[in-house]
């Protein structure tokens, strides 16, 4: 009996060893025929760290470049999609190890056929000191693009994911498939090697300030710094999900000057950024909700109403109602206008002390604090157990004055009496944050943005409570770009000589703020890329979040796996990282 046990003991551990090995499993493919390898330098190996790093590792093994072809995914979930797992290393090394083995693991899983790129490094002498990788990497999609077929995928559905150099490879791969980076060798390179999809983390090297192969030296900042020329944005060009972090040493500036390229391309594209994180990658999962959305994935689900995903009132503990001026006392008072007030919505389970005011947008033309551009996060922060605070503001526009004067002031005496009033709920007076749709998205960049620049003249002691906040949460803020001011922008808030608007003083109080924004809305995301620039340049770290062909309220229905449908969990996520949730 004691016999048999052991037995099956190593049967059942060889079996488990059997299935890891089986799951990690690489067919390894040489990138170029012996002897034809361009620009060939003795010193240059190709191998990942954890391979040189091997007291047995013999480089004269390693000198030439290959890919490798993890195992196919299950025939069931296969999406017939390839993709480029590139690693970066300063084009010194291939050294993102944990991260090839993370990215293989979960695209796998999602259907896709992994193959890891593992180019030519260090840098090599006389060239670009990406030249070498570049050559490397051309060939090698032109060695997938030519295994499509016989290994069941489809040759329009090969893409990249990549860190840092090798997010400066995988936009050359992303940008500049046109240009020859070597001369064919043999009939393979008749094929073409451009790709059709690609998400990069920390691009570096691609500013004019550090293209040399250095951290950003002036961050990304002044009138002459652009992106490296070595990208030339051909025809092929393919869409880009960019992520970076908003401390990074290799700027994250690069990755708005290439989303700004890609927009004046109409290239499909997204831009996520992450505050107060250095170099890294963050964000698969926005990568993937990418993918989802631009068909890469499969066909999108049918969209879902978020009014009826957010139905319900039942973690809603109370309403109260009130109004926020004395009576006779509304400043700049017109007739025309509605009566503003707010509602205080009370969570059944306070899990924070903090608030959050919502309201929507409308144009200035009215607002509604029950639609679908504040419910739904109502609902949902009162779910997480927040306090929330919804106001109805004054519109339409008030006459003889600025289309948003009597808006904010209304939001400045908002946030002056929850202020006020914040204690006597048992919640935290400093910790208020604002959040607002379209115009409603304006009307927070000025409450988070312009706290000391007053609205108008005090009428009672509640007016001498200040009306900063503490964070802000901006949908597709309108009016924000001086080819925009009253309306969509006229040439879409991409040409240089466009500029943030006057109504934002930006001042010592501005605040950390939350940006969502659809790629394809007419109130250009353009407007909210350069408040968050405006933002870091000032020392405020912000989050950013443009969702890929996706228009003006683009929450209103949105299909399920894509970042237009899990918008809510990015203010939750948000909030969590200022230690408010």
């Amino acid at each position: 009996m004691s016999v048999q046990l052991k037995i099956s003991k190593y049967s059942f551990l060889a079996f488990v060893l059997l299935c890891f090995i089986q799951s990690y499993a690489v067919e390894r493919q040489s990138i170029w025929p012996s002897g034809k390898m361009p620009d060939t330098q003795s010193y240059q190996i190709a191998a990942m760290l954890d391979v040189t790093r091997n007291a047995e590792f013999d480089a004269a093994n390693y000198r030439i470049p290959y890919i490798e072809w993890f195992n196919r995914p299950d025939s069931i979930k296969s999406n017939k999609a390839c993709i480029v797992l590139i690693s970066g290393g300063s084009y010194n090394t291939c050294c993102d190890i944990g991260l090839i083995k993370l990215w293989q693991e979960k695209f796998t899983k999602l259907g896709f056929q992994c193959v890891n790129l593992v180019y030519r490094t260090p840098r090599p002498e006389g060239l670009p000191i990406y030249q070498t990788a570049w050559e490397d990497g051309q060939r090698a999609i032109r060695i997938i693009r030519s295994e499509s077929i016989k290994r069941g995928f489809d040759p329009e559905k090969i893409g990249v994911v990549s860190m840092s150099a090798g997010s400066h490879l995988g936009l050359l791969l992303s940008s500049s498939s046109q240009s020859k980076s070597y001369s064919p060798i043999d009939k393979l390179d008749s094929i073409s090697c451009h790709i059709n999809y690609a998400i990069l983390h920390a691009p570096a090297y691609v500013t004019t300030d550090g293209e040399s192969g250095t951290p950003s030296w002036l961050e990304g900042y002044g009138p002459d710094i652009k992106l490296s020329a070595c990208f030339h944005f051909d025809e092929k060009t393919c869409p880009i999900s960019l992520h970076h972090g908003g401390l990074d040493e290799y700027s994250s500036n690069g990755s708005t000057l290439i989303y700004n390229k890609l927009r004046k391309m109409n290239v499909p594209s997204e831009l996520h950024l992450y505050p107060n994180v250095g170099h890294g990658a963050y964000g698969l999962e926005r990568g993937i909700e990418f993918l989802y959305q631009i068909g890469i994935m499969g066909k999108l689900g049918s969209e879902e109403e978020i009014e009826k995903r957010y139905s319900s009132d039942e973690r809603r503990k109370e309403v109260i109602k009130q109004d926020i001026w004395p009576e006779r006392s509304i400043p700049n008072f017109q007739t025309h206008q509605c009566i503003p007030y707010i509602e205080w919505h009370f969570p059944k389970t306070l899990k924070t002390k903090s608030i959050q005011i919502i309201y929507s947008g409308g144009s200035y033309k009215g607002n509604n604090p029950d639609g679908f551009e504040v419910a739904p996060a109502r609902r949902y922060l009162n779910e997480l157990g927040m306090t929330v605070v919804t106001l109805r503001y004054r519109t339409p526009r008030p006459k003889g004055l600025a289309k948003h004067i009597t808006a904010w002031e209304d939001l400045q005496r908002t946030i002056r009496v929850v202020r006020s009033q914040a204690e006597i709920y048992g919640l935290d007076p400093k910790q208020i944050g604002i959040m607002g749709s379209s115009a409603g998205g304006h009307l927070t960049l000025l409450g988070v943005t312009s706290s000391l620049h007053k609205s108008y003249l005090p009428i009672d002691e509640i007016d001498n409570i200040p009306c900063n906040v503490q964070w802000g949460i901006c949908m597709y803020p309108a009016y924000v770009l001086t080819d925009g001011i009253d309306g969509p922008n006229t040439y879409r808030g991409n040409a240089n000589d466009i500029h943030l608007v006057s109504d934002f003083s930006f001042d010592i109080r501005t605040v950390p703020t939350l940006f969502i924004h659809g790629d394809a809305d007419g109130y250009s995301a353009m407007g909210s890329v350069r408040v968050w620039e405006r933002m870091k340049s000032m020392g405020v770290q912000s989050e950013l979040h443009i969702l890929a062909l996706r228009d003006h309220c683009f929450q209103r229905k949105a299909s399920p796996k894509t970042g237009s449908y899990t918008w809510l969990e990015r203010i939750s996520d948000f909030l969590t990282s200022l230690e408010v949730l």
